[in-house]
């Protein structure tokens, strides 16, 4: 007797074995990674998503505390074909449904074929797959999660110092701790901001560059981190990951769009298109940049075009649609930040009225 059960918005109810019991929804989707998954546990991008491993086994080199990407698992449940010990009793402190012993080459495969979906779970001894049915019936589409951002910054300024060589107001969205360690390692002082501050908060901060993070859900939801982006283009340098490409297209003209089953994982192969340079990359995204407005693509996806990088020399923008920090996955990308910090430190600041 089954004990979990995956309902999908095809109609189909899988069978499962529950790790850490509960019940919840969200939009199913998985990651190609087969390391890093502490860190693509506690990615703030998964949030409102139920998160498949595609690889077999997760777990087997423990949980550690160090390489996690903020506080807490941010996905509304995992799902694996092995969950170690160590995982499920980490995922079951921290209230978050987790099964395993499923097929999920089989999910991997529906999601490819038929795009994102609505899917409900239902864990542990008095499971039923009626349970799983109306989680998954009463699951919101991504789009309509128009706050999402909420749930993932910081409520409250805060200050990452690195050295003061340069200063960085950085829009929270969803920001892993990996990107900010990657601006204070190279001595930035880093400036968090929440999701929705306004311009006089960033202009309190008198930074030398402004920079939209990554985060979950719709970019076009992200209204006050584009009115940012609009009052200070072409005064302050911009710089933006994933959502934060995605934003800062917006606010300057440009459109979004979702995709099918986006980019998850840690093998995406991008292309720069001024090198023809091959790198492969980090992602994490549902949503895709469609019109890129006045930005000039610099460096797209292999495997599909869609765009992966944005530059703008009359603009001071440089944007790319990948993790270049990744945590988990290469580092073939980290001189982004290289690119970021000396588009800080060529412009002027923009103080505060």
């Amino acid at each position: 007797m089954s004990d979990a059960y995956i309902a999908l918005a095809d109609g189909r109810v899988l069978e499962a074995r529950a790790r850490a019991p509960g019940r919840t929804r969200g939009e199913l989707v998985f990651t190609t990674a087969y390391t890093g998954y502490e860190e693509s546990l506690t990615d703030p991008s998964y949030a409102e998503q139920i998160l498949t491993f595609s690889y077999p086994l997760i777990g087997n080199y423990g949980v550690r505390s160090e390489r996690f990407e903020s506080d807490s698992v941010r996905p509304n449940a995992a799902i694996a074909r092995e969950l170690t010990d160590d995982v499920a009793e980490w995922l079951a402190g921290e209230d978050v449904p987790a099964v395993d012993h499923v097929d999920t080459r089989e999910i991997v495969t529906t999601v490819r074929e038929e795009g994102a979906m609505a899917c409900g779970i239902a864990a542990g001894p008095d499971a039923t797959p009626e349970d799983a049915v109306a989680e998954m019936e009463a699951c919101e589409p991504m789009s309509d999660h128009v706050d999402i951002g909420a749930q993932v910054s910081v409520t409250e300024p805060t200050v990452h110092e690195g050295g003061g060589d340069a200063t960085v107001a950085l829009l929270d969205c969803g920001a892993k701790g990996s990107i900010i360690s990657s601006l204070t390692e190279r001595g930035a002082d880093v400036h968090v901001l929440p999701y929705d501050a306004t311009p006089e908060d960033v202009a309190d901060v008198d930074p030398d560059v402004l920079f939209v993070s990554n985060g979950p859900g719709d970019p076009e939801n992200f209204v006050a981190a584009q009115t940012v982006v609009d009052e200070f283009a072409g005064d302050l340098p911009l710089a933006g990951i994933c959502l934060g490409q995605q934003v800062i297209t917006s606010a300057l003209g440009g459109s979004t769009e979702k995709m099918a089953f986006g980019h998850r994982g840690v093998n995406q192969p991008v292309k720069d298109l001024r090198t023809d340079k091959v790198v492969m990359t980090t992602q994490n995204h549902g949503y895709t940049v469609d019109d890129t407005g006045p930005l000039e693509v610099t460096q797209v996806n292999v495997n599909d075009d869609t765009v992966e990088g944005l530059d703008s020399e009359e603009l001071d923008v440089i944007t790319r649609q990948y993790h270049p920090e990744a945590n988990p996955g290469p580092h073939d990308s980290l001189g982004f930040f290289d690119e970021v910090l000396e588009l800080a430190r060529s412009a002027p600041s923009v103080a505060a009225d």
